[in-house]
C-alpha cells in the first residue's frame, strides 16, 4: 500500500485517480455550502466574512496541498501555475453560479461591501507576487521576503474588513437584492460541535483529494509532453476551482448569494497565499523567481479577471449581455483566451 502512495503511477492510474479525486471534491463541496450557510449564521460572522475566511480556506485546501506537493517535488512551474491558474478558474466560477441565479445578475443580488474589499485585497496580493518575480533574487532561509509581506497584507486586510465600522456608503437595495440576514434556526437538533466536526472531516477529504491530483498531474506532465503552465493552470487549476464552483452553485440555490461570491473571492485570496506555501516548500530558491513567461502571463490574467469582477460588483447590472452581464461575458472571454495562449 505504501509503495502505491509513494511509487511512480502509470498514466492510466493517474487519470483514474485524477477523475476520482475530482468527483470526491464535487460531492464534498456541495455539502460544504449547507454547512457554511448554517455556521455563518450561528457564529454571527455573516456570509461574506465567514465565506471568505473559513469557507474559503476549506475550499482552497486542495489547491494548497497541490502547490505544496508540486513544490516539494521540485516542480516550481507546476506549483506556481496551479496557484494562479486556480485563481483564474475560480473567478470564472462566478459566471457558472450566475447561470443558476435567474432573478438577476449574481453580482447585483450579492451586494456586499466586504466582498468588494476582499476583491481589493486579492488585487494587492497578486500585485505583490508579481512585483516579487521582478525583484532582486534575495531569500532568507530559502524564502523570498515577499512571502512575509503577503502574509502580513492578508492578515491586516482581514483585520480591517472584520473590524470596519459603519461603511461610508451602502449598496442600493432593489427587489433583486438578497441581503445577508441570519435565517431561522437551521439544522435543528444538531449542536455546533457536530457541525464543525463534519466541516473538518470534509476539509480533510478535500485536502487528500488535492494531494492525489498533484501526484497524478506530475505523471501526466511527464507522459504527455504538455507544458507545466497548461497542466498546472488548466488541468490542476480546474480541479482546484471545483470546490468553489460547486459550493457557489449550491449556495446560490439555497439563496445564500453573498456566501457564494465570498467563497470565490475569499478562496482566491487564499490561493494567492498558495504562492507563499510553494515558496516555503520549494528548496531550490525563490518560487517567485522560478516563474516563467507562462506563469507570469497567468498571474496577469488573474489580475485582469479580478478587476473585471470588481467592476461587476460595483456597477451591479440587473441584466446584461447574454443574460450574464458585461463582467460574465468578459470573464469567460479572458479565461478562454488565456487557455488558448497556453495551448498554442
Amino acid at each position: 500500500m505504501f509503495s502505491v502512495l509513494t511509487g511512480t503511477w502509470s498514466l492510466g492510474w493517474s487519470i483514474a485517480v485524477f477523475a476520482l479525486a475530482a468527483a470526491v471534491t464535487v460531492v464534498c463541496s456541495a455539502r460544504l455550502a449547507t454547512l457554511g450557510d448554517v455556521l455563518a449564521d450561528r457564529t454571527g460572522w455573516g456570509e461574506a466574512l465567514f465565506g471568505a475566511v473559513f469557507f474559503g480556506l476549506v475550499t482552497s485546501l486542495s489547491g494548497i496541498v497541490m502547490t505544496a506537493v508540486s513544490a516539494v517535488a521540485d516542480r516550481p512551474s507546476l506549483a506556481y501555475s496551479n496557484a494562479v491558474g486556480g485563481i483564474a478558474a475560480q473567478t470564472l466560477a462566478v459566471v457558472v453560479a450566475d447561470a443558476f441565479h435567474r432573478r438577476a445578475n449574481l453580482e447585483h443580488a450579492a451586494a456586499s461591501v466586504r466582498n468588494m474589499l476582499f476583491g481589493c485585497l486579492l488585487v494587492g496580493l497578486l500585485g505583490v507576487a508579481l512585483m516579487a518575480s521582478f525583484s532582486p533574487e534575495v531569500t532568507l532561509w530559502g524564502v523570498h521576503p515577499a512571502s512575509a509581506v503577503m502574509i502580513a497584507l492578508y492578515w491586516g486586510g482581514i483585520r480591517l474588513i472584520r473590524e470596519q465600522g459603519e461603511p461610508m456608503w451602502h449598496a442600493v437595495r432593489t427587489r433583486e437584492t438578497l441581503p445577508d440576514v441570519p435565517e431561522e434556526e437551521q439544522a435543528p437538533g444538531r449542536g455546533g460541535g457536530g457541525l464543525w466536526a463534519e466541516f473538518l472531516v470534509i476539509a480533510a477529504l478535500v485536502a487528500v483529494g488535492g494531494w492525489a491530483v498533484a501526484r497524478a498531474a506530475e505523471r501526466v506532465l511527464d507522459s504527455t509532453g504538455l507544458s507545466a503552465g497548461f497542466v498546472g493552470a488548466v488541468l490542476m487549476g480546474v480541479v482546484n476551482a471545483l470546490p468553489e464552483t460547486v459550493a457557489a452553485v449550491a449556495a446560490v440555490r439555497r439563496g445564500a448569494v453573498t456566501l457564494a461570491v465570498a467563497a470565490i473571492i475569499g478562496g482566491n485570496c487564499l490561493d494567492a497565499l498558495n504562492l507563499v506555501v510553494g515558496d516555503v516548500a520549494f528548496r531550490g530558491g525563490s518560487l517567485f523567481h522560478a516563474a516563467g513567461s507562462d506563469e507570469l502571463f497567468l498571474i496577469s490574467a488573474a489580475l485582469v479577471m479580478t478587476t473585471v469582477l470588481l467592476g461587476g460588483l460595483i456597477l451591479r447590472q440587473r441584466r446584461g449581455w447574454l443574460g450574464l452581464g458585461f463582467d460574465g461575458v468578459l470573464l469567460t472571454a479572458v479565461y478562454l483566451g488565456s487557455v488558448a495562449v497556453l495551448v498554442f
